[in-house]
């Protein structure tokens, strides 16, 4: 196999069915360098182009996405992912369960609030805007109920203001999109331990 080749398969031809880094690190919600990382430990495949420049595979990403939410873990401390977009609640249940946590997800505020009568988690990872319940309305309901569970929020919307807003309604972090997955891990981390 030559520099230019990769586990991708050949070269490109259909613009449609290939994305650039940036494009890829869009469609997963995570930073470049995470896309970068991921490439190098073959858990992505990439093509090279002639230039050095990584092009992925549309198909291969969502492969990878949905790879990563079967069967999925059952050690671990229990986080519960709330985001009304699919394919970033696949992506961090992927990064957490290879982080050592077991994952329930739920794409609404109802959702997460009949997920916690199930099982109370030991951390909920909760996004800003959503339709219906929006997170800061979540939040309140998880206080009121299960004052004790710790929250980090995120948003791509509201950055720098969510993150001051998010402290002092009483989230225990914050993380903007697209994050670094080791970012949110390691905030995972200090507020639940694996």
């Amino acid at each position: 196999m030559t520099a230019q080749q990769s586990a991708a398969g050949p070269a490109p031809t259909d613009e449609e069915e290939w994305l650039t880094l940036g494009q890829a690190a869009r469609f997963l919600g995570v930073a470049q360098s995470t896309i970068r990382r991921w490439s190098d430990q073959g858990r992505l495949p990439a093509f090279y182009t002639p230039g050095g420049h990584r092009r992925f595979r549309r198909l291969q990403l969502e492969s990878f996405v949905e790879r990563s939410a079967q069967g999925g873990r059952r050690d671990g401390p229990l986080v519960l992912v709330v985001d009304d977009d699919a394919q970033l609640r696949g992506f961090l249940r992927a990064s957490l369960e290879l982080g050592g946590y077991a994952v329930v997800e739920a794409d609404s505020g109802e959702q997460a609030l009949a997920a916690i009568a199930d099982r109370s988690p030991d951390l909920v990872l909760l996004d800003l805007v959503m339709p219906g319940v929006d997170g800061w309305q979540l939040l309140r309901r998880l206080q009121e109920r299960h004052g004790s569970i710790p929250v980090i929020m995120f948003s791509g919307t509201l950055a720098q203001q969510g993150a001051l807003e998010a402290a002092e309604r009483g989230a225990q972090g914050f993380v903007g999109k697209p994050f670094d997955p080791d970012d949110l891990l390691a905030q995972a981390r200090k507020l639940v331990p694996v």
